[in-house]
């Protein structure tokens, strides 16, 4: 898959050194449930990745500044409910590519994907609480905040609220034809 100025590659075995790169890197990590500091820690991610392929349940792609062909992070779906017709979308990118649009201009794409290929009616989003950059990055591209679940996860042994959103295929309809 392709935007005007990234690629979009399926993730595969030989990432596994630009998968560690962001998930070793506590300010990429600081706000997930995954955080890997050694490359053989890497390799439960990678197996991860493998088995959504594998289970049907999501699909993740690496992506690619077109220039230099540089990775710049990760994106894609997981917890793929086929019968319900949703999946849960994330993405990741290094450091020194934040800031630069990059989720704007990915987002649409993995939209396109998830609502014509994968044939989804709703696309989710999970965001802690206090990540009010990438719940602001949400609602830009047409996120819809449903709620907060209270002290739903634990992290560092700190009870963490977050945050959910989605799009539905009807909305992105209307923001594709606009």
């Amino acid at each position: 898959m392709e935007t005007r100025n990234y690629i979009l590659k399926e993730i595969r075995p030989s990432d596994i050194n630009n998968i560690h790169k962001g998930l070793s890197d506590p300010e990429i990590t600081k706000y997930y449930d995954v955080h890997f500091p050694t490359l053989e820690e890497t390799e439960e991610q990678m197996e991860w990745y493998r088995n959504l392929k594998k289970e049907g349940t999501g699909i993740w792609w690496g992506i690619y500044d077109k220039k230099d062909d540089q990775f710049c992070g990760a994106g894609g779906f997981n917890s793929l409910d086929k019968q319900h017709r949703k999946a849960e979308i994330g993405l990741w990118l290094l450091k020194e590519y934040w800031g630069r649009g990059i989720l704007k201009e990915i987002m649409p794409k993995l939209f396109e994907y998830g609502f014509e290929e994968l044939d989804l009616n709703r696309i989710e989003g999970f965001v802690v609480n206090d990540n009010m950059k990438c719940k602001n990055a949400l609602e830009k591209i047409n996120f819809k905040y449903e709620g907060t679940m209270r002290e739903s996860e634990i992290k560092n042994g700190q009870k963490i609220d977050v945050d959910f959103y989605s799009i539905l295929r009807s909305e992105w309809l209307l923001v594709k034809t606009e």
